[in-house]
């Protein structure tokens, strides 16, 4: 848990970095998927002004969802992220767009895996993935009740509760093949979510808690005010 959300900031910059680091020394390259959401943003903004050590110029920046729109609508994650200043900083080839505004989001999704399997192969591991958590407990695009929840594959169509209904995501068997999971967790609206997704006696568990990398770390960075009591 931090104090506040300038803490979760530092906190997440300098964990994202610390993968970074491990990745490119191991492997040579670093593939973070990014979270959508307002509780990044000024996570990404930070990022983006660190130094050229950081080795940008092989990391790869993929999505953990987007909403069915183009990159210019104010809803979408690539925007946000764009806007950030962070994509600027890596190869025009290394960021993977989820392109579901075209109006076919199976095919889109379909698309989408393909790419990450040519980059990844089977199973394709990320690195690094970035999660929220919604009010309702859910991560990604992967919301309660929606038939994404049981999804086969990677890259699966997602169903909001608001518009815009359709998304892009990646499934949990995406999420557990992760080398690391980072929730980031931010406002007192969460606490409730929150406190059911990590208490193992509720039953009717949300999404988020199926989130889970099977050979690999997962953390929670909460803000003080989303851990409730």
């Amino acid at each position: 848990m931090v104090a506040d959300a300038e803490a979760l900031v530092r906190e997440g910059t300098a964990l994202v970095l610390a993968c970074a680091r491990t990745a490119l020394s191991a492997r040579g390259v670093f593939h973070l998927a990014l979270s959508g959401g307002s509780t990044p943003r000024a996570l990404y903004r930070e990022l983006a002004r660190a130094g050229d050590e950081a080795g940008f110029e092989r990391w790869h920046a993929w999505f953990g969802d987007e909403r069915c729109v183009g990159p210019e609508d104010a809803g979408s994650n690539h925007r946000m992220a764009a806007e950030s200043g962070l994509l600027a900083r890596f190869p025009a080839d290394h960021v993977h767009r989820m392109r579901g505004e075209d109006g076919d989001a199976a095919a889109a999704a379909a698309s989408y895996e393909r790419e990450l399997r040519a980059a990844l192969g089977l199973p394709p591991r990320l690195d690094l993935v970035l999660l929220g958590l919604g009010a309702d407990g859910h991560t990604a695009s992967l919301f309660p009740g929606s038939a994404a929840l049981a999804a086969a594959g990677w890259v699966t169509v997602g169903r909001a509760p608001k518009p815009p209904l359709q998304r892009l995501t990646l499934t949990f068997a995406t999420l557990e093949q992760a080398r690391a999971l980072v929730f980031l967790v931010a406002g007192s609206d969460k606490a409730a979510a929150l406190a059911a997704t990590l208490d193992p006696s509720v039953s009717a568990a949300p999404p988020a808690r199926r989130a889970y990398p099977l050979d690999g770390d997962l953390l929670w960075l909460v803000e003080r005010s989303a851990a409730g009591a």
